[in-house]
């Protein structure tokens, strides 16, 4: 069981890196891809839309095939869907095709993140819960890091950057092939019941349904500030804050190594005062320190803010732990991906919203109201309960809808 547990962190931390990394380029690319497809503001942030909007969607089907077939399955399934359809992003001719692509990818992006939570959750035990999925989450910001390596290296050249970056994914998926064992947590639930099929409607059912409508709530007010701020970063910082583009990619890989740091930290803050309050401490961290980056025009001290606001910008680290532990095992990944995903659906407008916004207020005053819905989130989550007491894991088992 030990041995179980780290092969789960170590393979799902590289999962959700290139999960993330996948993602983050193609903020990284927004100025070559708009230059070379001769796009405008809005365009690019529609491509950013699909792919949220992708993610979103995909809590219904990897959440399905998770609870239904195993985590494992739904794990290959979701690499190999956003692998192979960037790494298509190579050879796409026109804006439509591209925006086609990245919201099936967005199939796969979204499912990972449900997947490994649920593995994390059911492979190590409470105490020692929060710190092991902020890890494995805190492959986010190296994901950030790797993507801004790859467009250091690659950029302007965007699209042999998403063929190598698509091919790239055979990395993980060979890890969880070869070594990945089933969530013996799934399988004893499959055993209990099998022949019970999970429905999306049993995350709705009376005893949980006020922890998924809130929960969503949370996440879609987070995930709109953070996707539609994290989106123009690097827009901003060269065309509102005047750095070169090629120091740009050392600002955003300074500001993921903050996020790094936080995602840990705050992960071993979770064990100490419980799940539920690090993620308030986070999203009203964000929301403090986030406006200090968005009013600073001097240089320096814009390299230092990045990683000090990135650094609060942990609390989807946390929510791997927390809202997995919201749900009962059988509609585990289906509960925590809606909840999450869903949330990403939502935020999939905010890039596409703040490039419409930027043109009256320009992006630092859209990243002064990003702050203001990292502030909503953290304010909300106090509705939730606290999981880490030994009566809340007690989660109220899902009702599954009557059948005649």
């Amino acid at each position: 069981m030990r041995r179980t547990r780290w092969v789960v962190l170590g393979g799902s931390f590289l999962a959700y890196m290139f999960d993330a990394m996948e993602i983050i380029l193609l903020s990284l690319a927004l100025p070559a891809i708009r230059e070379d497809l001769q796009l405008g503001a809005a365009e690019a942030g529609l491509l950013a839309t699909a792919t949220l909007l992708g993610i979103g969607l995909s809590s219904l089907l990897a959440g399905y095939v998770s609870d239904n077939f195993g985590r494992r399955t739904a794990l290959i399934a979701s690499l190999v869907t956003f692998g192979v359809f960037t790494a298509a992003l190579a050879v796409v001719p026109s804006f439509e095709l591209f925006l086609l692509l990245r919201f099936v990818a967005g199939f796969g992006l979204g499912g990972v993140w449900g997947v490994v939570s649920a593995y994390v959750v059911e492979t190590w035990p409470s105490e020692s819960r929060g710190r092991a999925a902020a890890f494995v989450l805190s492959s986010f910001p190296v994901g950030g890091v790797v993507a801004a390596v790859l467009s250091g290296v690659f950029l302007p050249d965007w699209r042999t950057m998403f063929l190598v970056a698509g091919a790239g994914v055979v990395l993980p998926l060979l890890v969880v092939v070869a070594f990945f064992p089933e969530s013996k947590a799934w399988v004893d639930a499959k055993a209990a019941d099998p022949g019970g099929r999970v429905s999306i409607t049993e995350i709705f059912a009376p005893q949980v349904r006020r922890r998924t409508i809130i929960a969503t709530l949370v996440a879609g007010l987070a995930l709109t500030g953070w996707w539609g701020g994290s989106t123009w970063l690097p827009t901003y910082l060269a065309t509102e804050r005047g750095i070169p583009t090629a120091t740009v990619a050392v600002f955003m890989t300074v500001l993921n190594l903050g996020m790094f740091v936080g995602y840990n930290v705050f992960g071993l803050i979770a064990d100490r005062i419980g799940r539920r309050s690090a993620i308030i401490l986070s999203l009203l961290g964000v929301a403090v320190t986030l406006p200090l980056y968005a009013l600073t025009s001097n240089q320096t001290a814009l390299l230092w803010f990045g990683p000090l606001f990135a650094f609060f910008a942990a609390f989807t680290g946390l929510f791997g732990s927390y809202i997995g532990e919201l749900f009962p095992t059988r509609i585990r990944t289906t509960g925590a991906g809606f909840c999450f995903n869903v949330g990403r659906g939502v935020s999939a407008f905010a890039p596409f919203g703040l490039a419409a916004l930027a043109t009256v207020t320009g992006l630092s005053g859209g990243l002064l109201v990003c702050a203001a819905f990292f502030a909503a989130a953290g304010l909300l989550t106090f509705l939730l309960p606290r999981t880490d007491r030994p009566a809340a894991r007690e989660v109220p088992a899902a009702v599954r809808p009557a059948t005649t």
